[in-house]
This record gives structure tokens, sequence and C-alpha cells, in this order.
């Protein structure tokens, strides 16, 4: 049960730091934990302070967010950050 526990407070932190990086789109939260845009949405709202869930969706709101693959500058081609592989338990970088 602990060890279970500790998985599922990973895998939250996981995504609440990859809903924080502009490159990593909704659709890689999606493929790597199925969790979909409204889902993250009620996370971050759950997990975060008020004030920082705010500035979270005003930048994710911007004219500028690269949040969502359709609205995604071409020239990003990819969502990994660069120190991903030095995250551990990121199943996307293992396959």
């Amino acid at each position: 049960m602990l060890k279970n526990t500790f998985r599922q407070q990973v895998d939250v932190d996981r995504i609440i730091e990859m809903a924080w990086e502009d490159r990593t789109p909704f659709e890689a939260i999606k493929a790597q934990f199925a969790y979909s845009e409204s889902d993250v949405i009620v996370l971050m709202r759950r997990e975060l302070k008020r004030s920082s869930f705010n500035l979270w969706r005003k930048r994710v709101n911007s004219g500028t967010s690269q949040k969502h693959a359709q609205k995604r500058n071409t020239e990003i081609d990819r969502f990994r950050c660069s120190r991903q592989r030095s995250i551990s338990m990121n199943k996307i970088s293992k396959r």
C-alpha cells in the first residue's frame, strides 16, 4: 500500500512538472499518464496554491502557449526538456 501511494505521488509530481514545461503538450501527458487536459487542470487546481494555479492557467491560455500540439510552432519537433533523461521513472524516455 505504501509503495503504491509513493508511486502515485511520484506520478502527480511528474505530471505537474510536465504541465509547467512549455514544450510538453497535453497530448504527451495523456500518452504517458492517461490524463486528459481537463484531468490535468483538475489535478493542478487541487495540488497547487491558488495563486500558482492562476499563473499556470494564464500562461497556458496565453497566445504563445505551446501546450497543444496543433498550436505548436513548427520549429519545435520534440516535447522533452534537455534534462529529461536525468528524470527518473520517465516512461517515455525508457521506451
